[in-house]
C-alpha cells in the first residue's frame, strides 16, 4: 500500500511516499481502508524532529486519525465491524496510509451525514476543545480567550465557548479575514498575534486555552484576570521560555492557574462518549467542523507546508 514516512526530520521535504506491506489487525484492532486522514500540529512537531527524545525517529509512519470503511478484524473483534464507516486513532503513527489499524475501543461508528473530512477534523480536536475547557473549569459569564484559534482545536473551543455562555470570547488570529471567520463562528473580539485588540477588548480573561506556546507565552499570562486559569494544550509555536513559570509567581496575589492538557489522560469512555455527541451535532448542522482543503496522500509535503506557512483555516485533510 501507498504510506508516508518521515525519511528526514526538519521541513516537509522529508516526507517521503513509499510503499510498504499492509498492515495485518492484530487481537482486539480493526483494518481501516481509509477515506480520510487528517493532519494535525502533531504531526508537525513530530515532523520536525521536535520529540525524537520521546522515541520518534526517521522512518516513522505519520498520522494518528483515519476515516474508512473496516475490511477485517483481529482476534476477539465483533465481525460485525466489517463494512462500517468509522472513524480511527491510530496512536501517534499509522494514519498516513491507504489502509491502517486501530484498536477497537478506539473507534467509533459514523453516523449517517457525516463526511469522512469532517470526521477527522473534529475527532481529535473537538475532544481537545471539550477537556480543556472543562479542566480550565469554565463556567457560564466567564471571559475566554483562545490563542491559535484558526486550527480545529481552536475553532472548536470558540464554538463551545460561545454556546455555552461565555461573555466574552477572543480569539488571537493572523488576518482580518480570518477573524471575520472566527466570527460568524462565535467569536466577540479579535486580537492580533500579540494579544493586542481594539478599545473594546476585554483587558482580561478568566480562561485562555492556549494551542500555540512558544517565546510569546508569558505575554498572555499576563491577561489572566484574578483567579484565572490558563491550560496549555499545545505547542505549535514552540516551547515557551525556560522561566515562563516567574510570570505566575510575579503574580503571586492573583491566584492563577497554569496547567498542561493532554487528551490521553482522559479514560477513553469518556473520550468517546464526548465524540459520538460532538459527531451527532456536527451531522445535524448544530457544531461545524471547518475543512480547509483535501488533498491526495502523495501531497502530505504541500499539506504540511500550508500548516507551516500558516495558510491553514480548520484542518487539512488527506485522500488515498
Amino acid at each position: 500500500m501507498k504510506a508516508v514516512l518521515i525519511r528526514t526530520f526538519g521541513d516537509p521535504d522529508g516526507l517521503e511516499v513509499v510503499e510498504v506491506p499492509a498492515p495485518v489487525p492484530a487481537p482486539g484492532q480493526v483494518l481501516v481502508a481509509t477515506e480520510a486522514i487528517g493532519v494535525g500540529g502533531v504531526d508537525a512537531v513530530i515532523r520536525r524532529g521536535s520529540l525524537a527524545a520521546y522515541g520518534f525517529r526517521e522512518g516513522h509512519l505519520l498520522g494518528s486519525e483515519v476515516a474508512g470503511k473496516v475490511t477485517a478484524v483481529g482476534e476477539g473483534v465483533d465481525a460485525s465491524w466489517i463494512g462500517r464507516r468509522v472513524w480511527a486513532f491510530t496512536g501517534l503513527s499509522g494514519g498516513y496510509a491507504e489502509q491502517a489499524v486501530a484498536a477497537v475501543e478506539d473507534v467509533l461508528a459514523l453516523p449517517d451525514g457525516l463526511t469522512g473530512a469532517d470526521a477527522v477534523t473534529l475527532g481529535g480536536s473537538g475532544v481537545v476543545a471539550h477537556f480543556a475547557l472543562e479542566r480550565a473549569h469554565f463556567t457560564p459569564g466567564e471571559a475566554v480567550l483562545v490563542r491559535g484559534a484558526a486550527g480545529s482545536i481552536g475553532i472548536t473551543a470558540v464554538q463551545l465557548a460561545s454556546r455555552h455562555g461565555a461573555s466574552a470570547v477572543a480569539v488571537t488570529t493572523a488576518s482580518a479575514g480570518r477573524g471575520a471567520r472566527l466570527r460568524d463562528l462565535g467569536a466577540t473580539h479579535v486580537l492580533d498575534r500579540t494579544g493586542h485588540g481594539g478599545p473594546d477588548a476585554p483587558a482580561g480573561f478568566d480562561v485562555v486555552i492556549d494551542v500555540v506556546g512558544g517565546p510569546q507565552l508569558p505575554l498572555f499570562l499576563d491577561k489572566l484576570n484574578t483567579n484565572g486559569r490558563y491550560v496549555a494544550v499545545g505547542v505549535v509555536g514552540g516551547q515557551p521560555p525556560a522561566d515562563f513559570g516567574m510570570r505566575l509567581m510575579d503574580a503571586f496575589r492573583k491566584s492563577l492557574s497554569f496547567a498542561t492538557f493532554s487528551s490521553d489522560t482522559v479514560p477513553g469512555p469518556d473520550r468517546q462518549t464526548v465524540r459520538t455527541s460532538q459527531f451527532a451535532e456536527a451531522a445535524h448542522g448544530d457544531l461545524r467542523a471547518v475543512v480547509h482543503e483535501v488533498l491526495p496522500l502523495d501531497q502530505a509535503a504541500r499539506a504540511h507546508r500550508r500548516m507551516d506557512a500558516g495558510q491553514v483555516f480548520g484542518r487539512v485533510v488527506l485522500a488515498p
